[in-house]
């Protein structure tokens, strides 16, 4: 395996992240990297706003879902000691904005939570499946523990 200089953690604040941000924080420190973490925002609406619009996490806004989701990103940077000018908060399709956010910050890793997929849902795909079979640099994929 080579040395990784940036590390990506794409959290989605799904019950199995601990798990997954664990390795990431593990790797990082193993390989003496940079760490940064994204969250893509898919499941708020987000009016006024085209897909790949970074969100500042430093400028509040009056919108209460979207605060929500800033706080729950900074607890997590909080937890894994990363700065917030490293936590990135982006609205759009997360494959797509994962895989550009790599490409524009030279990350050697990205690393994501998997969960096992069967039937139609392996079919269909899912972000991590995306990534790993899209991206330009190394895609770790952490099976989540089962539920």
């Amino acid at each position: 395996m080579s040395d990784y200089k940036h590390i990506l953690l794409a959290v989605d604040f799904s019950e199995g992240g601990n798990y997954v941000a664990e390795k990431a924080l593990s790797l990082a420190y193993k390989h003496k990297s940079k760490l940064s973490i994204i969250h893509v925002l898919d499941n708020i609406p987000m009016p006024d706003t085209n897909y790949g619009t970074v969100i500042d996490l430093n400028q509040d806004s009056a919108y209460d879902l979207l605060e929500e989701e800033k706080a729950k990103l900074r607890e997590v940077g909080k937890v894994l000691g990363v700065a917030i000018e490293h936590q990135h908060l982006v609205w759009g399709i997360p494959k797509q904005e994962i895989i550009a956010f790599a490409n524009q910050h030279q990350v050697d890793l990205i690393i994501l939570g998997s969960h096992g997929r069967h039937g139609l849902a392996l079919l269909l795909g899912s972000s991590a499946n995306a990534v790993l079979h899209t991206a330009l640099c190394d895609v770790m994929a952490v099976r989540l523990p089962m539920e």
